[in-house]
């Protein structure tokens, strides 16, 4: 069995979900299909939530006629026959008469917030299981609330999906595309949650994880993980094979292709992971295996914004242990991930992604350490591929191709498959380009 995934706009319109059909029964492979809601719906969707928190009733009402108003239109497109075109509008009926009732009830609570969010997921699930029937496809839907759990801490409960699931897929021996839905599952309480923004991918993985399925495939708009944000450097190729080490690298510093959490229920059961693209199916795409075969140096360049360094001196640290704890313990107690650390004899240095406890994390460790000011609105970028430390000259080729540019932090030898650089958020598009055009041949 095989798992396939296709984000927002590979479903985003009539037209691509019918090629979806055409590309998920090409061969006769049983098969998962994951979709996520069609491209704007969660943005919308989330709006109504605001509006609705904001007690901005009628603000709310008028973006939920507009949203029904563009999911008529797609059925209309869709479907083809008549008993087809009211199986359509009896789903979006029912799922925004459910959304109306959300919007019906004062206050308008965050549990609520997630019910009305899942929605997208679900409509886009509904209307693209009665297009297959329509078309005479061995299909069934399975939805995600029915085996997709969460822990307290949000962190999938992979022996409960892979136990529910397997037992809900019995009855279905028959059917040769299971159709469920991405981002969206039950916490602790029972609950509709979800796997955060981009968790689609997160909901392929697990899956192929718990199914050990052959592979697990992620359609998007692009021709695989390229070597390079190709929003910002002009000339950049798709890396065609990653090791899983080199994808998490990747995906967690910035690369958009990917969900940061979806390699790793892959990686725990060896389920290889390739990236597809739906606009030209038949180019090769990356595939993302335990040992690439391809041990390229340097292998691509990915960025993370909106970064904030955070600079602490003490010279408690001088011959001293048990410093660095205290530091990483405030971290801790804030819930706040650390991506990069530098030390000196007495200073340390750490970037975090999220600053919203920074007020309180710098009071905490002012009362260790003397505290100097953060540099925020930093980039880190990450320059991923094979550094052997036997290897000599990879940190020579990156400074070089860095000449032009300052750099605040460089983060080398924590790992084989990753060298990172910080710096200002102004020279990211400066210093993508310069590694690009140091680091790759384009001959």
């Amino acid at each position: 069995m095989q798992i396939w995934k296709f984000g927002g706009t590979s479903v985003g319109k009539p037209e691509r979900m019918k090629s979806i059909r055409e590309l998920v029964t090409a061969d006769s492979g049983r098969k998962v299909v994951v979709l996520s809601a069609l491209s704007g719906t969660t943005n919308a969707l989330i709006a109504i939530g605001e509006a609705l928190a904001a007690n901005k009733i009628g603000d709310a009402e008028q973006q939920i006629v507009t949203l029904y108003a563009h999911y008529e239109s797609f059925i209309k497109e869709l479907y083809t026959t008549e008993a087809s075109s009211e199986e359509g509008k009896k789903i979006i009926d029912s799922e925004f008469g459910f959304i109306r009732s959300l919007a019906g009830i004062a206050p308008f609570t965050q549990k609520k917030q997630k019910e009305l969010v899942a929605e997208g997921e679900i409509l886009s699930t509904r209307m693209f299981t009665a297009y297959m029937k329509e078309q005479g496809e061995s299909v069934v839907l399975l939805p995600a609330l029915d085996y997709m759990r969460i822990d307290a801490d949000g962190e999938p409960e992979l022996a409960s999906i892979e136990k529910l699931m397997k037992k809900l897929l019995v009855p279905q021996a028959d059917k040769q595309i299971i159709v469920t839905q991405g981002f969206i599952c039950r916490n602790p309480r029972g609950e509709v949650d979800n796997l955060k923004r981009g968790g689609s991918d997160y909901t392929a993985s697990l899956i192929g994880g718990a199914l050990t399925a052959e592979e697990i495939q992620i359609w998007t708009d692009i021709d695989g993980m390229h070597n390079n944000d190709p929003r910002v450097v002009k000339r950049t190729f798709p890396v065609r094979e990653l090791s899983f080490e080199e994808a998490a690298e990747l995906a967690y510093f910035g690369a958009k292709i990917l969900h940061p959490s979806t390699i790793t229920p892959a990686k725990m059961r060896g389920v290889p992971v390739r990236l597809k693209n739906t606009m030209d199916p038949s180019a090769p795409g990356t595939l993302i295996t335990a040992d690439s075969s391809n041990q390229t140096e340097i292998k691509a360049i990915a960025a993370k914004d909106n970064v904030t360094a955070i600079y602490i001196h003490s010279t408690r640290m001088l011959n001293a242990y048990g410093f660095l704890r205290k530091v990483f313990e405030i971290f801790e107690e804030f819930k706040t991930p650390v991506d990069m650390i530098t030390t000196s004899e007495v200073s340390v240095a750490v970037t975090i992604d999220n600053p919203e406890n920074l007020e309180k994390i710098t009071e905490k460790l002012s009362q260790i350490a003397q505290m100097e000011d953060h540099d925020r609105n930093q980039s880190i970028i990450c320059i991923v591929g094979n550094f052997l430390a036997d290897k000599p000259g990879i940190a020579i080729r990156i400074l070089e191709a860095m000449k032009g540019i300052p750099i605040r932090m460089i983060s080398y030898g924590a790992s084989e498959h990753n060298i990172s650089l910080l710096v200002d958020g102004t020279n990211k598009n400066a210093a993508l380009e310069a590694l690009n055009e140091g680091l790759f041949n384009f001959e």
